[in-house]
């Protein structure tokens, strides 16, 4: 600031004009006025010669205890080996031998720190890719003889790197397809997304912000008991990996399981009350006392403890003698489930391959039949605890102990890095879609499973709906139709009524004629084809029994037809209404998952007839106060179809444990009659404890791998950890529903056709806007 001091005179009324001043970014020295009246002279500014630094040899390890001061208990980062290599080699080289006792390294590492975060950089910094390279070459250019050249107005922490610098080197580091939306291809930690509250989002169509990831796409990780952190999986996946890989597949789930047990408060212990609760007496066996913290049992640990209680967590399995045995990573014992009871009762079903916990008395004789046993499934853990969102209503806020939101669990980015710039988005949008009578209905999801192509009344039944649904406005199509398999009634070459690949081929044929007739449908929306276990490939293999999980796409020898139906459909939007249409099919695997987003949605869709695969291996146990007619003496436990129906006294005690499934939403339309009320009723029931046996497991096949055969390096696509936002579960065995359960919405379409009740219609129709689904029926 020029400070030049100006006199004033009084001056007659009428003076001549002076000519005007050249304008030159000259400051006035009064903030009562503009520019001087007679301009200041100044000098040319001479540069200064850039001072010289001497560089240095700076080992990793001398900088490691300021990196991580730094980076760590600053800022929350992480610096991996290779980060903090290229940081001792550019300070090193930029800062000389007066990096430590000037603070230059400080400042160095401090101001990567604040870009790494800005650019929304994951918690832990890697060296390996182009992010820090870059943000080291802007660094590079602000600094002078080893000194941080600091700007003014720029950010409010005094970075020196402006917000318009900030937004370009984003740019290098996250390129985009699309103005504002997410690469399909791109799957880094962080997300492609750098929005400001200020912004108005672009595109406002939410399916420009829809996006399918592939059971065999989704990055495959395991969690890491010592550092409490989820790891890639190394090495690569592959089909035929080494024998150790199986025994990896049931220790990840039990780890998962097993953390997630410490961090609900029902397993912590507080240090307050820990000395006044040693003194009390266990009042129950039960597990369904909650003025006590929970203590898990490593099985080891058992070994002379006789006639004490003890709470286990472990894997149900079947000996090679035929007797029901959990294990954890530690042994394995048997149990005695003559007098076991389940908790709650009737509420889950329990089979070999589960991971359960089990409360009773442990007892050395062979013979001794420990009384009160309790076995009940793991608690579920929310979504929003999980990924660390805070808030009841997850309203974006980070809480302190954070989740695993720093964890990109299906590359489209993570909670840390995008999940409330994405939420504000999601919020915008779909406002705007509630507001804009003309869009109201972009945010629907249609879902039709067993979509048998060679019925040829499933066939009429998909042109009555996509009719349905044709018939409204452009703006209100839907954003998502998802046709999910089998898409045949047996096996492709499988000896059944099918036939084989040619039949199959006319089969996908016949429908990509019937979409043709419904092409504004095809121009506006995206359609997901989900395949079953009667669809080729696997199933040649197969003969129409349960194959590997997952499963891949539908293959590309069958879908050409259909393919061309969508490209004519655009080229015709083209040029008849003259404007581009993005109207896509998309082959997906089993199961598969939509983001909405980036992390702020997740649907996870899985086709299986698990309903009847949990009756045919669910375990019996006695129901409360009955006594058996035919005691099993011999311990073992016996398949079953379904349990009993549970008394009254068991549905009050079911009430009181499980509030939560008992008071979830249900889509069941009501009964007219006393006994649809009572089939209704049980339809509930079944659609609750189905729902809370696969979410207190957090995964989708909790069969043993001879009952259900699972890829082992590929089976980190069927956790449901985080639950996802909603659960598409199609079984045609069970009843259509629209059960919530912990904050996740889990749906049944059911048959296209209904095999109960002919010439009836069933689908899906999710509204992203509510997070809900409902039911739909229609007549043929």
């Amino acid at each position: 600031m020029d400070s030049t001091k100006h006199s004033f005179r009084n001056a007659p009324l009428y003076r001549a004009a002076l000519p005007a001043a050249r304008e030159e970014p000259i400051p006035s020295s009064s903030p009562a006025f503009a520019t001087p009246v007679h301009p200041i002279r100044q000098k040319p500014i001479e540069t200064a010669p850039k001072p010289s630094i001497l560089p240095i040899l700076l080992p990793p390890a001398t900088l490691r205890p300021l990196a991580f001061r730094t980076f760590t208990k600053k800022h929350n980062l992480t610096l991996t080996s290779p980060a903090l290599h290229l940081f001792a080699t550019f300070i090193g080289k930029h800062c000389g031998t007066g990096w430590r006792e000037e603070g230059l390294a400080e400042k160095v590492l401090d101001e990567a720190a604040k870009a790494w975060k800005k650019n929304g950089g994951a918690v832990i910094v890697s060296g390996e890719g182009d992010e820090l390279q870059i943000i080291l070459r802007n660094i590079e250019g602000y600094m002078a003889g080893g000194r941080m050249m600091q700007r003014e107005g720029l950010s409010g922490q005094g970075s020196f790197v402006s917000n318009e610098e900030i937004s370009n080197t984003s740019s290098l580091l996250y390129p985009r397809g699309r103005s504002g939306i997410l690469d399909r291809q791109d799957s880094l930690g962080m997300t492609a997304l750098a929005l400001r509250d200020d912004e108005d989002p672009q595109p406002k169509d939410p399916r420009q912000w829809l996006q399918i990831v592939g059971a065999f796409e989704q990055p495959q990780l395991v969690y890491n008991v010592n550092q409490k952190h989820f790891d890639v999986a190394r090495p690569e996946p592959s089909f035929l990996p080494d024998p150790a890989h199986k025994t990896r597949l049931f220790r990840n789930r039990y780890n998962i399981i097993h953390q997630r047990l410490l961090r609900n408060e029902s397993f912590q212990m507080s240090a307050v009350i820990t000395a006044q609760s040693r003194s009390l007496p266990r009042s129950s066996s039960t597990m369904t006392t909650s003025q006590e913290a929970y203590k898990l049992t490593p099985i080891a640990n058992l070994l002379g403890r006789t006639g004490s209680n003890h709470l286990l967590l472990g894997l149900l399995t079947i000996s090679p003698t035929g007797l029901l045995t959990i294990s954890d990573l530690t042994g394995s014992i048997t149990l005695d489930v003559q007098h076991a009871r389940t908790v709650p009762e009737d509420g889950a079903w329990f089979t070999p391959g589960m991971i359960v916990l089990v409360d009773g008395m442990y007892e050395e004789e062979e013979s001794a039949a420990g009384p009160g046993l309790g076995v009940g499934g793991p608690p579920c853990e929310r979504r929003e605890v999980t990924i660390g969102v805070g808030g009841p209503s997850g309203s974006g806020n980070l809480s302190a102990g954070g989740g695993f939101g720093c964890v990109d669990f299906l590359g489209v980015g993570s909670e840390r890095a995008s999940g409330s710039s994405m939420r504000r988005l999601e919020h915008g949008v779909l406002k705007r879609q509630l507001t804009e009578a003309s869009t109201e209905g972009r945010s629907r999801m249609i879902i039709m499973g067993e979509v048998n192509l060679d019925v040829a009344q499933a066939l009429q039944a998909l042109k009555k709906v996509m009719g349905t649904y044709a018939a409204e406005s452009a703006g209100q199509a839907p954003m998502t139709i998802v046709l999910m398999g089998n898409f045949v009634r047996y096996a492709v070459t499988g000896g059944g009524g099918s036939g084989g690949s040619i039949e199959y081929k006319e089969y996908f044929d016949s429908l990509a004629s019937a979409l043709s007739e419904y092409p504004s449908i095809l121009q506006m929306a995206t359609f997901v084809f989900v395949p079953g276990d009667n669809d080729p490939w696997a199933s040649s293999f197969s003969a129409g029994a349960a194959t590997t999980l997952p499963r891949r796409s539908v293959p590309e020898l069958f879908t050409t037809r259909i393919k061309r139906a969508f490209v004519a459909a655009n080229a015709e939007a083209e040029r008849s209404l003259g404007k581009k249409t993005d109207g896509e099919v998309i082959w997906s695997t089993n199961p598969t998952r939509l983001t909405l987003f980036g992390p702020a949605q997740e649907v996870v869709f899985f086709r299986d007839d698990i309903s009847g695969r949990l009756r045919r291996n669910a375990i019996r146990f006695r129901p409360l106060e009955v006594a058996p007619s035919i005691p099993d003496l011999s311990g073992r436990p016996s398949a079953a179809g379904s349990v009993g129906a549970p008394r009254e006294q068991a549905r009050d005690e079911e009430m009181k444990v499980d509030q939560a499934v008992e008071t979830a939403e249900s889509s069941v339309p009501a009964p007219r009659t006393e006994e649809a009320h009572n089939t209704a009723d049980g339809d509930l029931h079944t659609a609750r404890k189905l729902v809370k046996t696969l979410l207190d497991q957090g995964y989708l096949s909790p069969f043993p791998l001879s009952v259900r055969p699972v890829l082992w390096d590929y089976a980190g696509a069927l956790h449901l950890y985080p639950l996802p936002s909603a659960l598409v579960l199609l079984d045609p065995e069970a009843p259509p529903f629209a059960v919530t359960y912990e904050g996740c919405h889990v749906m049944n379409p059911g048959s296209l056709v209904s095999t109960e009740r002919r010439g009836l219609i069933n689908w899906m129709e999710y509204d992203a806007k509510t997070r809900r689904g409902k039911a739909r029926q229609m007549r043929v």
